[in-house]
């Protein structure tokens, strides 16, 4: 019987040409080398190589056999990914999201709901959250709009409101509402990892200076000690509270104002029907947040 560590013997010794640099490159003396490949020549019953006094050379078997060690091996790799894929879908629920302000509420509940299962998250762009859904890397996506799919089942989850964050001494800090517009060419502060909001505010602010900044810890600091215009959000606002000593006044444009839909297919409807019950639920006992609507406030 072949063994496929003997195919892997055979490629490396076509790859660099000679069994010493072969033997070399998988840690094995030259001796054991050669009978791992005088083995699979005997289970082939065929020769693979030209064997002269100091000197090896394949064959045309060989070269064939080669051909087909290759495409035997891509096909286990294949076999042991799919496999382990197959394993981990079994105990994990994967969720992709195109921001990451509906993944702080989802992991949580998921979790209460599934305490078996691994809960994993991704943040991506809404195209390849809808490819995943249709191959199965996710069982549950967030979209900012609605898709009408007879394989899929959707849901509204919520919405997200931005605001800008300004220094008190900003001269539009006292604005009631403000445009993307009205800021546009200023330097503004941005936190990187915001999913679909990134494109958004670069092409509705496309003369403004981004400072982006990657850890989320370090942009709250920023935020309370510089002069520079930042983002915020109402679930941001409810999460982690007003921002000191800033002037949050609400964004008018209608594309600063999100609604989020789940998706799953139709197959696995139940873990999302799941995950809107216990967000009622937890809702039903949450006490009214203050978080701002609309309006001017300072801080």
């Amino acid at each position: 019987m072949i063994e496929l560590y003997q195919l892997e013997h055979l490629l490396a010794i076509a790859a660099h040409g000679t069994m010493t640099k072969a033997a070399e490159e998988l840690h094995l003396s030259q001796s054991a080398l050669s009978r791992s490949i005088q083995r699979l020549e005997e289970e082939l019953k065929v020769t693979l190589f030209h064997r002269q006094k100091n000197r090896v050379t394949m064959n045309p078997n060989g070269e064939l056999a080669v051909e087909y060690a290759r495409k035997v091996l891509a096909q286990m790799d294949e076999l042991v990914a799919h496999v382990r894929a197959f394993d981990r879908s079994r105990h994990t629920i994967s969720v992709g999201s195109c921001a990451p302000a509906p993944l702080w509420d989802i992991s949580p509940l998921l979790s209460a709901l599934y305490p078996d299962m691994t809960i994993a998250c991704d943040l991506k762009e809404p195209d390849q959250l809808r490819q995943g859904l249709s191959d199965g890397t996710y069982q549950i996506i967030v979209l900012p709009f609605k898709i009408q799919a007879p394989d899929f089942f959707t849901q509204e989850y919520g919405t997200e409101r931005l605001f800008f964050s300004l220094p008190p001494g900003h001269p539009m800090s006292d604005r009631e509402e403000l445009y993307f517009g009205d800021l546009d060419g200023e330097t503004m502060l941005l936190y990187s990892h915001i999913g679909f909001w990134h494109q958004l505010h670069m092409s509705k602010m496309p003369s403004t200076r981004f400072l982006m900044q990657d850890e989320r810890f370090t942009f709250n600091e920023l935020v309370k000690s510089s002069a520079l215009p930042s983002f915020i959000s109402d679930i941001v606002i409810k999460r982690e509270g007003m921002p000191p000593n800033r002037a949050v006044i609400p964004i008018a444009d209608p594309e600063a104002t999100v609604t989020y839909y789940c998706m799953c297919r139709r197959e696995d409807q139940k873990v999302l029907t799941g995950l809107f019950e216990r967000k009622e639920a937890g809702a039903k006992r949450q006490t009214p947040s203050s978080t701002p609507a609309s309006g001017h406030l300072k801080y």
